[in-house]
């Protein structure tokens, strides 16, 4: 139910969670799962099985969660279960650290891109993910994902049914990053794209010895960058109020469903 509102909607969005990412942050929120250190090994077979049982259970979609490096298993899981009667939007959420290759590969599978576009500030990337050319690898990927789906289209209910949603985690100390990721998006995109600007970042253990990270975003600095991206013109977007980071935005990963 964590999702955008028009991707979660009243129903909930069916999350299939895959373990490990290529990309590895060090403030990763997911750090459990990211970092492969939970899990379950399943068989295609029965990814395709999983696919159906949450379309029973009434899910809004199917939300692949860090899929990148399973895309060769997910691709015939996916078409296996479309064979199969699978009819809801397929959500490809991802970091933006997508080589155009794996999204070529999944042209017409995919209805909806939720990706991250974490940095426009190359020493940012180097330091926080160890993916300096992040900024030149994510609008390359973006630039495929919007080529593909083109205009966004929501149903009677609100609920999209294709399109791109960008997502921004605005880091403390880092707003100036922000701001240029929220123009870059817009300026090259316009209301093409979902903007979707986040407060929820938590410092999690992991950096505690990191001083910049190890503190949640100010008021100010969220208030700034929205205050930044009306400026610019943005209409079509998402914003998070209140204390996100004081809420779990990180699921148990217990297996469930599995």
């Amino acid at each position: 139910m964590w999702e955008e509102p028009c991707i979660s909607g009243n129903a909930g969005s069916g999350a299939v969670f895959f373990s490990g990412c290529p990309l590895r942050c060090i403030y990763c929120q997911n750090y459990e799962i990211a970092g492969g250190k939970v899990g379950k090994e399943i068989t295609m077979e029965r990814l395709t099985d999983i696919f159906l049982e949450l379309q029973e259970q009434g899910v809004a979609n199917i939300n692949l969660v860090t899929p990148t490096h399973y895309t060769p298993q997910i691709i015939p899981a996916l078409e296996r279960a479309k064979e199969q009667g699978l009819h809801l939007p397929i959500v490809y959420n991802c970091s933006g650290y997508e080589k155009l290759e794996t999204l070529q590969k999944l042209n017409g599978l995919i209805d909806i891109y939720l990706t991250d576009f974490k940095y426009m500030d190359t020493e940012v990337a180097k330091r926080f993910s160890r993916a300096e050319d992040y900024p030149q690898v994510a609008q390359i990927a973006l630039e495929e994902m919007i080529r593909q789906q083109g205009e966004p289209v929501f149903d009677a209910q609100g609920m999209m049914q294709q399109g791109v949603i960008v997502r921004h985690l605005l880091l403390p100390n880092h707003l100036k990053n922000g701001k240029k990721v929220v123009r870059y998006v817009y300026e090259t995109y316009g209301n093409q794209v979902y903007l979707s600007l986040m407060n929820q970042y938590t410092p999690l253990p992991q950096v505690a010895d990191i001083p910049e990270l190890n503190r949640k975003v100010t008021k100010r600095e969220y208030e700034s960058l929205i205050d930044y991206a009306i400026y610019l013109g943005v209409e079509n977007g998402f914003i998070q109020e209140g204390e996100t980071a004081e809420e779990s935005f990180i699921p148990p990963f217990n297996n469930e469903g599995v």
